[in-house]
């Protein structure tokens, strides 16, 4: 069971690159050994670091039934459960981790859609 007490470093304790923390699970990705978030792993330079994940951006779900379904043709809309100002989930796999508006970028990249962050989960636990 995970010791509740914070820990402090002191001269004496091993890199806490070494070894996870704790509360950082069963890989060390999530928390470096003061607790702090730090998603690449102890340093965020390491090799999990370093590996791309998915993150999903959900606008809205629709709940179409199935005879709708299989009459949806070219052009047919598909109402969604929000509205154009209502903010964005940012999902990776099935856990949130964000929210946001959506914004069209600017400048090399005029014309994609980002995302302007306004809401972050905290990830200490990991993911």
């Amino acid at each position: 069971m995970d010791d509740p007490t914070p820990r402090t470093e002191t001269a004496t304790d091993p890199d806490p690159a070494a070894a996870p923390h704790p509360a950082s699970g069963p890989s060390g990705v999530g928390a470096t050994a003061t607790g702090q978030h730090d998603p690449g792993g102890a340093t965020g330079s390491g090799a999990l670091g370093r590996v791309p994940i998915e993150i999903v951006i959900s606008v809205g779900r629709s709940r179409p039934t199935i005879r709708e379904l299989l009459h949806l043709q070219r052009d047919a809309v598909l109402p969604l459960d929000r509205r154009v100002s209502d903010p964005v989930d940012l999902l990776v796999g099935e856990r949130l981790i964000a929210r946001g508006v959506l914004e069209e970028l600017d400048g090399a990249r005029a014309g994609l859609l980002g995302v302007r962050l306004t809401e972050v989960i905290d990830m200490r636990d990991g993911l």
